[in-house]
């Protein structure tokens, strides 16, 4: 099996609300966070719009691909999140929102951060105290430092500490 490359994040935090928002009514829904299933990769592609190699990520036997959906319509996939956890955290490999979620023409906002909540949630859930970590394009250091509260360990490694983490998953998630 060939093995998913390492990639440098490059999301954008658009916005931290308390799911996702809609763009143009404001209107903000409820969200689930799933695994993937073998039937979802039918349609997440590149041909579809998607801009990395889902399929590589699902086969990965040490990462778990998850997928961001609005509570009560789980067929369509506003987002995905490749994880793997570590013994001091949770390893955030790759993050992709749904092509009509990218651009300026997107439907909803606050899927990235979203998804970045996932990941701190699961840390904790994991007894890893909220951390999580992954590698940044070095042009959006700052911004996960201003966004996520993410620090900068040097290099393209940046790490979410517990406060950050509870900031996030508070924001994201009902108590």
């Amino acid at each position: 099996m060939k093995r998913p490359k390492k990639h440098l994040q490059d999301f954008h935090v658009d916005k931290l609300t308390n799911s996702i928002e809609n763009v143009v009514s404001k209107d903000s829904f409820k969200t689930d966070i799933l695994p993937l299933s073998p039937k979802d990769l039918k349609t997440i592609s590149k041909k579809n719009g998607w801009r990395f190699n889902w399929a590589d990520e699902f086969k990965d036997p040490d990462r778990t691909v998850y997928k961001l959906v609005i509570v009560n319509n789980v067929d369509i996939i506003q987002g995905l999140i490749s994880l793997t956890p570590e013994h001091d955290n949770v390893f955030m490999h790759l993050i992709e929102t749904a092509p009509f979620n990218f651009g300026k023409n997107k439907m909803y906002e606050g899927v990235p951060g979203n998804l970045v909540a996932f990941a701190c949630r699961q840390s904790f859930l994991r007894g890893t105290d909220g951390y999580v970590s992954f590698r940044s394009k070095t042009k959006l250091i700052e911004h996960y430092t201003e966004t996520l509260g993410a620090i900068h360990y040097g290099g393209h490694l940046m790490i979410i500490n517990t406060d950050a983490a509870l900031k996030l998953i508070q924001k994201y998630f009902e108590q």
